[in-house]
């Protein structure tokens, strides 16, 4: 698998501040393919709920599921990299972080970087995508529309 910004052997540069991005379909080969890589959802537990959320059950792992802001009052979530440190065996693990379009997953790939974790990734497109020019979601590349599996609630 290939990183669109760094190839996954080299640290993160400084400039990026992470170990770079790669789509929904690159990361979920590579968490099939590594039996230690781990994926981060950092949604909100309503997005969760309401939109779904990967299921990695076929790849034989839990989804980790930590959100970046506190639902519902969007308020930075102070336990965020506590949490990631209980769920993540090694800082040298390979983890990808993942929201609805990538935004709050560079960033959290970025602080967990920050802290010492060398393998952080950031999935672009997340898991709905951008907004398209109609306003919608869901029709770019993202891992609904990449086929790959999730359930809703």
């Amino acid at each position: 698998m290939q990183p669109k910004s760094a190839p996954m052997s080299e640290n993160p540069s400084a400039a990026q501040g992470y170990a770079g991005d790669v789509t929904a379909s690159e990361a979920w080969r590579k968490l099939r393919e590594d039996k230690d890589a781990v994926l981060v959802d950092v949604r909100t537990v309503a997005e969760l709920a309401f939109v779904g959320r990967p299921d990695l059950s076929s790849a034989g792992k839990r989804l980790v599921t930590v959100e970046w802001y506190n639902y519902p009052d969007r308020t930075p979530n102070a336990k965020f990299a506590d949490s990631v440190k209980a769920a993540v065996a090694r800082p040298d693990q390979t983890v990808f972080f993942m929201c609805r379009s990538g935004g709050r997953s560079r960033s959290a790939a970025k602080a967990m970087t920050a802290l010492g974790f060398s393998n952080c990734f950031n999935v672009i497109g997340g898991f709905e995508g951008d907004l398209d020019g109609t306003g919608h979601r869901g029709r770019g590349s993202c891992w609904k529309t990449d086929g790959l599996p999730w359930v809703q609630e």
